[in-house]
């Protein structure tokens, strides 16, 4: 064999099909060197917050399960710490559901496009089967459709709010799906953005619904992205299936030290007030994006983000880039055709996106 056939060749069929998924930094990699660099294309928090640790421990492993970091987010979202698991972000979690509870080569899960992409890459990563219900028109759940896949799939992927509309699920539409699989599957809700919708958590019906998981993340609302700092709630015995297929020292000690810190009461403050800004900010970047050219705002509020739809998306797109102004095409995917997301940053860094912006459409004009 020449060159690189061997390689091909050792390698696993289904992963040599594969393509990695495109993150905001994959798609940019190197730019976030450029301090004139403005990123709205990852849904990050624009707001960072200090942090101090103890580094006496670092030569020591980690305890797999934090305890001081389990105990606090229980407390925060009002379960028990025998619910609760820690993983490597929210992307972890998704890993480690597919693992203990799909085997490769025969097993499926169910995904909701348009939607967050790391579901169906993961299945694929460990050879699952990925099907596919389509959301309605307005973003909301094909109920009906779903339910036709009772005894077809192991998990069903649900984004509430959703990445990257904006949309959250009703309750009433979670519980039809929780009833339908009743037995049958996993119902996995994933809140990574629940902090901009925290009335529509679903952390309620974990005691009602044995086959209800929902995903967590520090990423979001609290400002972290760069701990890669994830939770898994749901029963006791999922929660101990899924210590099976975790890493032996997943949360680094630097994470866990800083993940108490903000899930204390100051932290938990900082984020509140945070998000207020966030979602205030978020509201008139709409409506002045509304006002711009041939823009046409999609979706929903309940997250950090804005969707919106322009013919002109790539010559949009290429303007913004050129001026060091980051954002995502989420075009590539169904029912989004056009279809751009804007990250929200701090109030300057929208002032300065919407002048881009304007430039744009008067550059058009003349």
């Amino acid at each position: 064999m020449n060159g690189h056939d061997w390689l091909s060749e050792l390698t696993v069929g289904h992963v040599n099909a594969l393509t990695p998924y495109e993150s905001a930094r994959r798609l940019f990699a190197g730019s976030g060197a450029d301090s004139k660099q403005v990123w709205l294309n990852a849904n990050e928090s624009p707001f960072a917050g200090e942090y101090e640790v103890d580094s006496s421990v670092f030569n020591r492993y980690p305890d797999c399960q934090p305890d001081t970091v389990i105990k606090s987010y229980a407390k925060y979202s009002g379960l028990e710490s025998s619910q609760t698991l820690v993983t490597r972000g929210a992307d972890e979690g998704i890993e480690l559901i597919i693992r203990a509870f799909c085997e490769a080569g025969r097993d499926s899960i169910l995904i909701c496009p348009p939607t967050y992409g790391m579901y169906a890459i993961s299945a694929q990563t460990f050879n699952v089967g990925v099907e596919r219900s389509l959301l309605n028109d307005d973003f909301t759940l094909n109920v009906r459709d779903i339910i036709q896949y009772v005894g077809k799939v192991k998990a069903v992927f649900i984004c509430s709010p959703n990445n990257p509309t904006g949309t959250s699920v009703s309750k009433e539409d979670i519980v039809s799906v929780l009833e339908a699989f009743k037995d049958q599957a996993l119902v996995v809700v994933d809140e990574a953005y629940i902090e901009f919708d925290i009335e529509q958590t679903r952390s309620d019906l974990l005691a009602q619904y044995d086959n209800l998981v929902i995903l967590r993340t520090l990423s979001k609302a609290f400002g972290l992205a760069g701990l890669r700092c994830g939770f898994t709630l749901a029963s006791p015995d999922i929660i101990q299936t899924l210590l099976k297929v975790i890493a032996p020292y997943p949360i680094p000690a630097p994470v866990a030290q800083i993940a108490s810190k903000a899930l204390a009461s100051d932290g938990i403050t900082k984020m509140q007030k945070d998000v207020l800004i966030l979602k205030n900010e978020l509201v008139t970047l709409r409506a002045e994006l509304s006002e711009l050219g041939d823009i046409q705002v999609v979706g929903d509020i309940n997250a950090n983000f804005v969707l919106f739809k322009t013919p002109r998306k790539s010559e949009l797109m290429a303007f913004l880039v050129e001026n060091k102004m980051l954002i995502r095409d989420q075009s590539k995917q169904i029912k989004l055709d056009n279809c751009l997301r804007i990250s929200i940053g701090s109030p300057e860094q929208n002032k300065q996106l919407l002048a881009l912006i304007k430039a744009f459409y008067a550059l058009g004009s003349k």
